[in-house]
């Protein structure tokens, strides 16, 4: 059994020393195998190493010889064709269709602004009327009113206020007419007798001629209105049923812009494209704030207006002053145009009341007010509100009356202004910003006050 034993162990020895020396084999295989394969990578990267400088160097010597060619000589075109039409000429063309398409499309859309000037007008000017009051709204929304009763407390004095001072101005020339008709009779006497006795040295005769055609002009007019009068009281209607329809919208579009108008703004904004709704709110928002410190200037400047006329006219002791301060008040809505228009009407209240001195006194006093009006009060309040230069509001004022008669210019200077703004606004704002701005709808009547710069809109300091 012992002989057995030993021999067992002997042959366990035999095979484990036979195992181990099988896997050193295998070992010592694989070793070579992997040489040969890594000999293999070194000698191909050396191959593509030799070829990419082969490549390069014949590159180079390519590039050599083209440079050391003498150049083919450029002929002239044989024929005309697009490739041949000089770049200038080509790229006045593009911008030349393209204007073309931008000026038709806003010829159609004057036209159809103007064939729908009965709701256009009375919505612009409600528009106006509700950045005017929206602080006061927004007040009463703070206090604790909701916001649909504030709108329409404000409507409602807004509404009274404007009663109430037409109303007096129409009392006091109502009571006042009779002396005035008196007054205008001795005025014209007056008249007569310093174009006889002055420089002019007109005859009776010629004054007596120039008296009757006058009269002639007056008297063909009052026929030619009273030879149809069915017609003109047809006409006088139509003209009082466009003017209560557009009080109408006036009033209610004035009420639910001071009550609804994040909302009416929100379902504009998302009436454009997807990509376009941070631009068009952002430059909502500038508008708004531009339309807001033009309408606040523009009160300011009629109130400094009304004022100081009325001082004038009282220390000169014209009549119906109340009257001339409401008509100046008004008036002064309408820029450059309105202000002389009034006070050209105070002047010839002077003139047919209190005579020829103090008709110059008072048109000494109109001029003072105006100049101190435009050359300090206006550049303070638009020019730094407002930056629209002279000449865009003198254009923009003549292109008004053009198109849209007193109502295009009371609404050209507030759109240029937000036009300006908004141009302001997206030439300056990157693309990058505008994509993270917050696409949340601007009211035209904001919840914390319209004079609120809007987030994001580096346009708002051209404002």
């Amino acid at each position: 059994m012992t002989g057995a034993f030993r021999r067992n162990r002997e042959a366990r020895e035999a095979h484990r020393l036979a195992q181990r020396q099988a896997q050193e084999e295998a070992d010592a295989r694989e070793s070579a195998e992997v040489a040969k394969e890594a000999a293999a990578e070194a000698r191909e990267s050396a191959e593509n190493f030799a070829l990419r400088l082969v490549n390069q160097f014949e590159r180079l010597r390519e590039e050599r010889q083209e440079q050391l060619a003498a150049p083919e000589p450029v002929t002239a075109p044989t024929s005309a064709s697009r490739t041949n039409v000089p770049y200038g000429v080509e790229m006045a063309a593009q911008w030349g269709w393209r204007f073309l398409v931008i000026v038709a499309a806003g010829y159609l859309i004057v036209r159809a602004l103007g064939f729908l000037s009965i709701v256009v007008v009375p919505v612009v000017i409600a528009l106006l009327i509700a950045a005017l009051v929206s602080p006061v709204v927004n007040g009463l929304a703070r206090v604790g009113l909701k916001r649909s009763i504030s709108a329409l407390f404000v409507v409602i004095g807004v509404l009274a206020a404007v009663i109430a001072m037409l109303s007096f101005a129409g009392t006091q020339v109502a009571n006042g007419f009779t002396d005035l008709a008196g007054q205008t009779v001795k005025a014209l006497d007056e008249i007569r007798n310093w174009l006889i006795n002055g420089p002019f040295h007109a005859s009776e005769t010629q004054i007596d001629t120039w008296l009757n055609t006058v009269q002639t002009t007056v008297e063909d007019w009052a026929a030619a209105y009273a030879s149809n009068p069915f017609s003109r009281v047809s006409e006088v209607g139509g003209v009082a049923l466009d003017v209560f329809a557009g009080l109408f919208i006036v009033l209610f579009s004035t009420y639910f812009f001071c009550a609804e108008g994040e909302r009416i703004w929100g379902w504009l904004v998302r009436l454009a494209p997807r990509a376009a709704r941070s631009r068009m709110d952002s430059s909502g928002r500038v508008a708004w704030v531009s339309l807001t410190q033009f309408t606040r200037a523009t009160v300011i400047v009629a109130a400094v207006d009304a004022v100081g006329i009325m001082i004038i006219a009282a220390a000169l002791q014209v009549p119906f002053v109340v009257a001339i301060g409401v008509l100046v008040f008004l008036s002064s809505f309408v820029p450059l145009i309105g202000a002389t228009v009034a006070g050209a009407v105070a002047v010839l209240v002077a003139l047919v009341s209190q005579g020829p001195v103090t008709a110059l006194l008072m048109l000494g006093g109109v001029i003072l007010v105006q100049q101190l009006e435009a050359h300090g009060l206006q550049p303070f309040l638009l020019g730094r509100w407002v930056r629209v230069h002279p000449l865009g509001v003198i254009l923009a004022v003549a292109t008004g009356i053009v198109l849209g008669g007193v109502a295009g210019a009371l609404v050209a200077v507030p759109l240029v202004a937000a036009l300006n703004a908004v141009a302001n606004h997206l030439t300056a704002v990157p693309a990058t910003e505008a994509a993270t701005a917050p696409t949340s709808p601007p009211p035209p009547v904001p919840a914390n006050g319209p004079t609120s710069p809007p987030p994001s809109s580096p346009g708002a300091g051209g404002a």
